[in-house]
């Protein structure tokens, strides 16, 4: 084998062992969305407000502290129920920037009507 057939096969072995073969006209596969954690507790979700890019994908990671909290936004398409000690993930990609209400809609004690956070897309 000459020396540069031997090259070329070197690279496409190292190519392929790190996942990285590219062929031509290929793109890369999609990146993870990025993940945004967010803590509900009596009467509040933690952080108050998030920052997303339009048509940006993001997992929204959610966990309860305490009891079972809603996370509710109609005009984003959210309907999540979170229950205590579990994590409900969540991808959102939003269409249109904007600043977006998200509530608890399952009822969690006497402070349960000021329990929002605000989702902002740029």
């Amino acid at each position: 084998m000459s020396a540069r057939k031997s090259g070329a096969s070197i690279l496409a072995v190292l190519a392929l062992s790190q996942g990285g073969l590219v062929l031509p006209g290929r793109a890369r596969a999609a990146e993870e969305p990025r993940v945004i954690t967010i803590t509900a507790k009596r009467f509040e979700f933690l952080p108050k407000e998030i920052n997303v890019k339009q048509g940006e994908a993001v997992k929204l990671r959610l966990f309860s502290e305490d009891v079972t909290h809603g996370f509710f936004s109609k005009p984003l398409g959210l309907d999540e129920t979170i229950y205590p000690g579990k994590t409900t993930e969540v991808t959102l990609t939003p269409r249109e920037p904007g600043r977006y209400k998200t509530i608890c809609d399952h009822f969690c004690g006497s402070g349960h009507g000021n329990m929002s956070l605000t989702i902002v897309v740029e």
